[in-house]
């Protein structure tokens, strides 16, 4: 299992600085363009957070999860 964040962010600088902050140890990617982030566009998101989990092929198996619902899903799937 992979987590993956992708930033809305338009300031490196800042993005870097909040992941540091908030240690988060996980992969980051952002092309730095906002709402314009290609990612965000393929997977329609139009509020953040959104969260979501994908299968080994890409497919969307869960989407925006958040407390307990995304630690039972995550469990789930890693017992499968």
């Amino acid at each position: 299992m992979n987590i993956v964040g992708v930033s809305l962010d338009k300031d490196a600088a800042k993005w870097k600085e909040a992941i540091a902050k908030d240690k988060l140890t996980w992969i980051h990617v952002s092309h730095l363009k906002f709402w314009e982030e290609p990612i965000a566009a393929q997977y329609g998101v139009q509020s953040i957070p959104a969260t979501f989990i994908l299968d080994a092929s890409g497919n969307i198996v869960a989407r925006d999860l958040r407390g307990e619902e995304l630690k039972a899903k995550i469990k789930e799937l890693l017992s499968k």
